[in-house]
């Protein structure tokens, strides 16, 4: 039984340098909370940057910080100064957290910041390889890290690797302005699992990968390098029995036992018994929205005058990266902003904003979660927002009102809050009024059901529920039709291959011998393919056939001269050894002008898509298009044509980003027997992969070895992952 090997920018303890020593102590909060249940005993091994830049640490202590680390199951990843400064304060920082939170104007797009991401990310790669073993389960953490995995899969490809992104994902719209986003997408695609907080995240990812690697999605599966990637939601939850019991113990707390700042808050309610305070405790960043906030403010109490001297916003803004310029701006802003709103509105005995500058203590927040009537938390886009969450796990009595931006990851589970648009003052000023004046019934009613669905779903069930997918997709076994065709059924199917007499072997062409093309007309084979066919028309004893969907005379100028067996356009033509093509069927194509102009039809109205004329049939292609709308467009192409061609012999067939019309007595499965039939073949072998070729899976023999290419439900007996694997497969027929 393997470890487990949690990787994140930052180790879950602090270190601390001191006389000469240096000691590791735990954090507490964020994901060092949340892994609790997964990082324990000697069970994993938690590896990441220590927080000290090599520059900081004396040469003497290296071996310390070590054994220190080591104590709490970590080891650390070590960066200079430059690596920190491009890595995480450049491209982490500078680029991926504006954009993935649609602050696109803040963005910067500098080489130098991405090839620093890279070379860190190749070192936490390292690290991993370096202390894993192929047992172990392997989860990398959030935005700096996204290159990792794949990294990893390069290197050692049976491992069991999870992602998490703590942070929104953006649209495809906003992605695809990241001039390295394929490469970001190819690398979150090393994971077997990726999680993120909300389902739109998910469908953003996923439409991402569709539109950009083009690479085929099903549900929330993902088929890429000969793997399935499974994508899902997990929404990260909080240690609520922690903040729910200190709240619980904060309220038993004698006047000589409460802090500094307790004493202060009941100072005030004490003097005006009906005053409201609104709690905002966010991280001095862009994306909280606090500035917004602030004039949202100022705007409720000039719709609502008589709420003044009757209500008080308390801000704590914790200091974030102070060393960004966009943050040095925000500070300015948000202090100026608080001095006008507070020189404006003051009276003697009445300040509206109380303005904190710094992160507090654990027992500090207590106090202002319970002391505080509403929470008022409105960032323009933020992952999660636990806050939120800790905020109602310490409302004991149930009372108190959760004001929430429905840009929030955590909206989507708290509905029971007043959720709003942090752009539009009108609805939050009457939001703000509606809490106010909120019944304390309806107060408790809502935080019931809050309550409840926080207690269940925790931070160690979200941890525990990502290791158990990641668990199950390491051991799932696919649930397909048939099996994947090892190394032994392989080395059974050539031993059946060597002892027969007269072999029969049917190829398809695009998608099992080479890949699609965008122009299908213009794609030749490449001379490894060329090479490899050549040989296998030479075999004794043995009949290949190219069996295509393709139109003769493509055929005919790229294969003729070199006297291939072919049979294309589904089984309407046939060339053996160099022969001009021969009608296999006769067919009709008199339909053809009926059916052209509603193809015509659907290519003006479908960017990207085309019509393939050939000799008895018609294609329509959308590669080319938007996944989401091509699909969408084909979908209702086929039901135009259907009721088209209910009372001709016509069939559709729905390819690989194609849709062919065609007459019903053609198919490959037909063509296929007319061959078999016509020698003594005592081992037939046949591969295709699309729905074409299913006709002749299941036309033929059953003695026969049928392979389909991809892992799609299928007549075929076997399967094999890509075109690859199907090279690879034919050259062991030949040597």
């Amino acid at each position: 039984m393997g470890k487990t090997i949690i990787i994140s920018n930052r180790l879950p303890v602090q270190l601390q340098i001191g006389n000469g020593d240096i000691h590791a102590v735990p954090s507490v909060g964020g994901l060092a909370t949340g892994m609790k249940s997964v990082h324990k005993g000697g069970e994993s091994l938690w590896i990441g940057w220590s927080g000290l830049t090599d520059e900081e640490i004396p040469g003497e202590l290296a071996p310390k910080i070590d054994k220190a680390l080591a104590e709490h199951g970590s080891s650390k990843v070590n960066l200079s100064q430059e690596e920190v400064d491009g890595f995480y304060f450049g491209f982490s920082n500078r680029t991926i957290w504006p954009l993935f939170h649609y602050f696109m104007e803040y963005s910067e797009f500098k080489l130098t910041s991405w090839n620093t991401y890279k070379a860190v990310n190749r070192k936490f790669a390292d690290a991993i390889l370096e202390q894993s073993g192929p047992d172990d389960i392997i989860w990398v953490h959030d935005y700096q890290l996204m290159l990792v995995p794949q990294m990893v899969k390069a290197e050692r490809p049976d491992s069991s690797i999870g992602f998490f992104l703590h942070i929104p994902f953006p649209s495809y719209e906003i992605f695809r302005t990241l001039p390295w986003r394929e490469e970001i997408l190819k690398g979150l695609l090393g994971a077997d699992l990726i999680g993120f907080h909300t389902y739109d995240y998910e469908r953003h990812f996923l439409s991402s990968v569709r539109r950009l690697l083009r690479l085929e999605v099903s549900f929330n599966e993902i088929y890429f390098d000969d793997r399935v990637v499974k994508v899902d939601s997990f929404p990260m939850g909080i240690d609520y029995q922690k903040f729910s019991q200190a709240a619980r113990d904060h309220a038993k707390m004698s006047k000589k036992d409460q802090s500094e700042l307790q004493r202060r808050l009941n100072s005030h309610k004490e003097s005006a018994p009906d005053a409201r305070f609104f709690l905002s405790i966010d991280r001095l960043d862009y994306t909280k929205g606090i500035a917004k906030r602030l004039n949202a403010f100022e705007y409720f109490l000039n719709k609502y005058p008589q709420y003044k001297e009757k209500v008080r916003l308390i801000i704590l803004a914790v200091p974030s990266r102070s060393n960004v310029p966009q943050y040095q701006l925000l500070k300015k802003e948000v202090d100026e902003l608080v001095g006008r709103i507070n020189g404006e509105f003051s009276t003697v005995s009445w300040t509206p904003i109380w303005y904190f500058y710094r992160s507090m203590p654990f027992e500090n927040l207590i106090d202002l979660y319970t002391s505080s009537d509403i929470a008022w938390l409105t960032p323009i886009r933020d992952g999660m927002n636990l806050v939120a969450k800790e905020y109602i796990a310490t409302r004991t009595d149930q009372t108190g009102v959760l004001i929430l931006s429905e840009m929030a990851g955590s909206a989507y589970e708290m509905n029971e809050a007043l959720l709003i648009n942090p752009n539009n003052f009108e609805q939050i000023a009457d939001a703000l009024y509606k809490a106010i004046n909120m019944p304390e019934e309806e107060q408790k009613s809502r935080n019931k059901i809050l309550q409840k669905r926080l207690a269940r779903y925790n931070v160690e069930k979200w941890a525990n529920d990502f290791m158990q997918a990641l668990t199950d997709q390491r051991e799932k076994d696919p649930a397909y039709v048939t099996r994947r065709l090892s190394v032994d059924l392989m080395n059974t199917i050539l031993r059946d291959y060597r002892a027969a007499k007269k072999r029969l072997l049917f190829l398809d062409y695009d998608g099992t011998l080479t890949g699609f093309h965008n122009d299908p007309q213009k794609a030749g084979p490449d001379e490894a393919l060329i090479e490899m066919l050549d040989k296998l028309k030479s075999l004794e004893n043995t009949d290949t056939f190219i069996i295509s969907g393709r139109d003769k005379d493509t055929f005919t100028r790229w294969f003729v001269p070199r006297k291939y067996n072919m049979i294309v356009e589904h089984g309407v033509w046939i060339s053996r050894g160099g022969e001009a093509f021969k009608q296999l069927e006769n067919v009709k194509k008199d339909w053809m002008e009926k059916i052209r102009p509603v193809l015509e039809s659907f290519v003006d109205r479908t960017p990207g898509s085309f019509i393939e004329e050939k000799n008895y049939s018609l294609a329509w292609h959308y590669r080319q298009t938007d996944p989401d709308f091509g699909q969408k467009r084909a979908t209702e192409l086929d039901t135009v044509l259907r009721s088209l061609i209910a009372n001709d012999d016509l069939s559709i067939l729905n390819g690989n980003k194609v849709m062919e019309i065609k007459s019903s007595n053609v198919n490959k499965g037909r063509a296929a027997m007319r061959i078999f039939a016509e020698d003594d073949y005592d081992f037939v072998f046949a591969i295709g992969d699309d729905w074409t070729d299913e006709f002749m899976f299941q036309e033929l023999p059953d003695q026969a070895v049928t392979v389909k290419v991809g892992r799609q439900k299928t007549q075929a007996k076997y399967y094999i992952d890509s075109i690859k694997n199907v090279r690879e497969l034919l050259s062991r027929f030949i040597n």
